[in-house]
């Protein structure tokens, strides 16, 4: 893909199953994957020795495989426990960082077995209702609004003229 020496310029590079504009810069191209964050993007571009600058179009096919095989296993990076976005998995009991649609699909499955085992979040999610303890009086609220006035709806109406 290089033209006499200076690498071809890519307006939409492809990394993770996720299309990063090749405008981007590096960092900001990793983070907009599902799962990927500034912080762990910039561990990613530090470890494997590329310029957190660089633009994301500027970047060869043999930069980004090391890139797809670095974010496969997050975890060979060394990086401290609560950079991961799973840890102490149920299932396995160790500590993984997922992206892009195997985030979704672990979200999904921990949704379902709380509505499965019936606890409270279970109950919340599976009603609709707001899960981690927002109020729900005047928010939340689906379908058309049932039960308020308007102020100035309220004094002209309760005067008779």
């Amino acid at each position: 893909m290089e033209a006499g020496g200076v690498p071809q310029f890519r307006y939409i590079v492809r990394i993770a199953d996720t299309d990063i504009d090749g405008r981007m810069k590096l960092v900001w191209g990793l983070a907009s994957i599902k799962g990927i964050g500034y912080t762990t993007a910039l561990a990613v571009a530090r470890h494997l020795g590329l310029n957190p600058e660089m633009t994301v179009g500027y970047l060869t096919d043999e930069q980004v495989s090391r890139i797809e095989e670095v974010l496969s296993d997050l975890t060979k990076l060394g990086l401290p426990g609560w950079l991961y976005n799973r840890r102490r998995d149920i299932e396995t009991g160790k500590d993984m960082h997922l992206i892009g649609s195997d985030l979704l699909l672990y979200a999904r499955r921990d949704i379902e077995r709380e509505i499965r085992i019936g606890s409270y979040r279970g109950i919340r999610h599976k009603l609709g209702y707001k899960v981690r303890g927002q109020r729900t009086r005047t928010t939340g609220r689906l379908g058309m609004t049932v039960g308020v006035r308007k102020k100035r709806e309220a004094k002209s109406g309760g005067k008779g003229g």
